[in-house]
Order: C-alpha cells, then structure tokens, then sequence
C-alpha cells in the first residue's frame, strides 16, 4: 500500500502560521481510514511555534532559497530560512523512511506551496512557484500536488500501485 505525505493543516491540525488550519475532506479521509496518510508540518517539525509571524520567499524562489541565493523572512526582516530549510529536510527524510512517492501539500504556503507563494513583498501578491519542501520533495522525484489536485494525486498513486502489482 502506498503511503502519501499530507500536510497536517489539511487534515485538520491547528499547526498554520495563524493557529488554523485548513481542513479538507473526501479522498484524504479515504486515504486516512485505510492508513495510507504520513501527517506533518515542516514548520512546526522544525520548532517554529503556533501561532507564529508569516514568512514568505524572497521573490517567491524556493530553488533560490534551497541553492542558498535566497532567504525566507518574516515582515520585520527576521530571517527563518534555516527553519524552512531545516523542515524540508525532515519532511523528506519521512519519505525516506516511508517509501513515500506522493505528497499532497498545502498550496500558497512558504513551505507547501506547490504552485502558487506570495511574492515576498507581504502584499499577498501571488505568484506561481513552489515552498521549500515542495520544491525539495520534486527535486527527489516525489510527485507533489496541491490540495486543488487530489484528483490528479489519487491518478499518480494508482500508477504506483499498479507498476507495484
């Protein structure tokens, strides 16, 4: 059975910048009961406390930021990008350890995003691009999909299952 990474907000956890989270039902609640589901949140695995300041991408680059060319920051300029960088690394260590080949993460995130962050201008801009785990997850093959994408998320775990059996 193929496990799939899921960010904790969207299964209900309190763990988002803001103390919320953003609680999706349907296939992940399939995939729940069945234990398939590895939960977690990069940012709080890496210490950052609830609730805590936003953060967000300098220029909305995440591979920038993983070369080491960009930071992530808070408003007041306080630089978190070694937590960021920190809870990547974590999260795919667990899919490491899991076997895990889909991820299903929280979109416009510093961290989640997967095809939309803000453009670091804290203006709530959007603009395409992936967080960090996000952009370090797809550069280890992993197939990432937002929460927008569970069709396209359940498809790829099919596929898995089937090269598999």
């Amino acid at each position: 059975m193929q496990k799939i990474l899921v960010s904790a907000c969207l299964l209900g956890a309190k763990v988002r910048y803001d103390g919320g989270d953003c609680l999706r039902h349907g296939v992940l609640d399939q995939w729940q009961q069945q234990g398939r589901i590895i939960s977690l949140c990069p940012e709080t695995l890496a210490g950052l406390p609830v609730p805590r300041p936003p953060a967000e991408i300098e220029q909305g680059n995440a591979e920038a930021v993983l070369r080491g060319k960009a930071a992530v920051r808070r408003q007041d300029g306080t630089d978190v990008t070694d937590a960021f960088l920190e809870g990547a690394e974590l999260a795919l260590r667990e899919c490491w350890r899991h076997k895990i080949k889909v991820a299903i993460l929280k979109d416009g995130s510093p961290s989640c995003g997967v095809c939309l962050v803000n453009d670091g201008s804290f203006s709530g801009h959007k603009i395409a691009g992936s967080g960090t785990t996000a952009a370090l997850l797809i550069r280890h093959g992993i197939s990432v999909f937002s929460e927008h994408q569970l069709q396209d998320a359940e498809q790829r775990v099919r596929e898995l299952e089937q090269q598999v059996g």
